[in-house]
């Protein structure tokens, strides 16, 4: 089978590999669309403390089933849960396994969806509406984690947000918020194409290189604060930022990675009663989610802009390591 394989770092190749073994509990999967995400580009750097090469990557991916399963028939169109918990340990064992101490996933710790053919067990196969695509499904897991990220932070209908970045994930948490009924959601992005994105998907944006951010939030909001800020960027700018535009009693959520310890305005903090939440991947009722977004806001196929063949390997990891207009690649296998 044509697979995706991570080899060495800044090298991704197009190989052939042999199909994977199904043990008893998994099932094969015929994979149609996988997309590359930022753990993926971390992985391609040699940054990522888990992922050893030779790997065949990817985590989000749509797929119809090859093989018997005990629940769906050969040929369902389906997604693909990739966390792999421990079972045992307290977060696994108190229903946030998510979370768990020693998670892992599918495309990290083992081969991934970037092939022809994928094994993953019987219970990670979530199937897809019948009226949704292959290609919209391999969008189900960025978009479960815009929809774990509002959803845990107690997002009010009504509220204004602010999303800083906008790349996958940040359009997603903006698209999220908007159906999920926010007055007004505002994208910062210093990347000109990527805010040029987000307009065109009908938000407000601020070049946070050439606006004065706080200036234009502070009009906007009649010097009141900003309800809810997301931080999608994982910019140490940002977090300097963040304490400063969201009002008394307001919340942060904390959805991006941060690669290093990094400062943040804690006696504002502290002087506005606000609320910090982190949060980490989705639930299951998370992808549940966001497959029902996925049929109802037809903007999210917005945000695929490239949809490449497994030999153009290289170009799909070029493109979103260098300056360009892409926000999600996808290969198509």
């Amino acid at each position: 089978m044509k697979a995706i394989v991570y080899t060495a770092p800044n090298k991704v190749e197009c190989r052939e590999e042999n199909k994977p073994n199904v043990p008893k509990g998994y099932v094969l999967l015929k994979n149609a669309y996988a997309g590359i995400c930022g753990t993926d580009l971390n992985i391609f750097a040699g940054t990522h403390p888990r992922a050893k090469a030779p790997l065949i990557l990817g985590h989000e991916f749509s797929a119809t089933i090859e093989s018997e399963h005990p629940k769906y028939p050969i040929g369902t169109k389906v997604t693909v849960n990739p966390l792999i918990s421990c079972g045992t340990c307290i977060p696994c064992t108190t229903g946030q396994s998510h979370v768990c101490n020693d998670l892992k996933l599918v495309g990290i710790d083992v081969d991934g969806g970037m092939a022809e053919y994928a094994a993953v067990e019987e219970d990670k196969v979530i199937p897809l509406p019948e009226n949704l695509s292959l290609e919209l499904g391999a969008l189900s897991e960025p978009i479960a984690v815009a929809v774990h990220a509002v959803r845990t932070a107690k997002f009010l209908v009504g509220d204004c947000a602010v999303v800083y970045g906008a790349g996958t994930i940040g359009l997603c948490v903006a698209l999220t918020l908007r159906a999920y009924g926010a007055s007004e959601v505002i994208i910062i992005e210093a990347n000109e194409l990527r805010q040029q994105k987000a307009k065109e998907l009908g938000f407000k944006t601020f070049n946070s290189l050439k606006d004065d951010v706080i200036k234009e939030l502070a009009s906007i909001t009649n010097n009141a604060g900003i309800d809810y800020v997301f931080d999608c960027a994982g910019h140490p700018a940002v977090i300097k930022q963040v304490t400063e535009i969201v009002k008394v009693q307001g919340t942060i959520v904390i959805v991006a990675a941060y690669k290093k310890p990094t400062e943040m305005n804690l006696i504002q903090g502290m002087f506005k009663e606000l609320s910090i939440q982190f949060v980490r991947v989705y639930t299951k009722r998370d992808i549940e989610l966001a497959l029902n977004l996925l049929t109802e806001v037809p903007q999210f196929s917005e945000i695929i802009t490239h949809v490449l063949s497994p030999e153009q390997a290289m170009e799909g990891f070029e493109l979103l390591t260098t300056p360009t207009n892409a926000i999600k690649v996808l290969y198509a296998f």
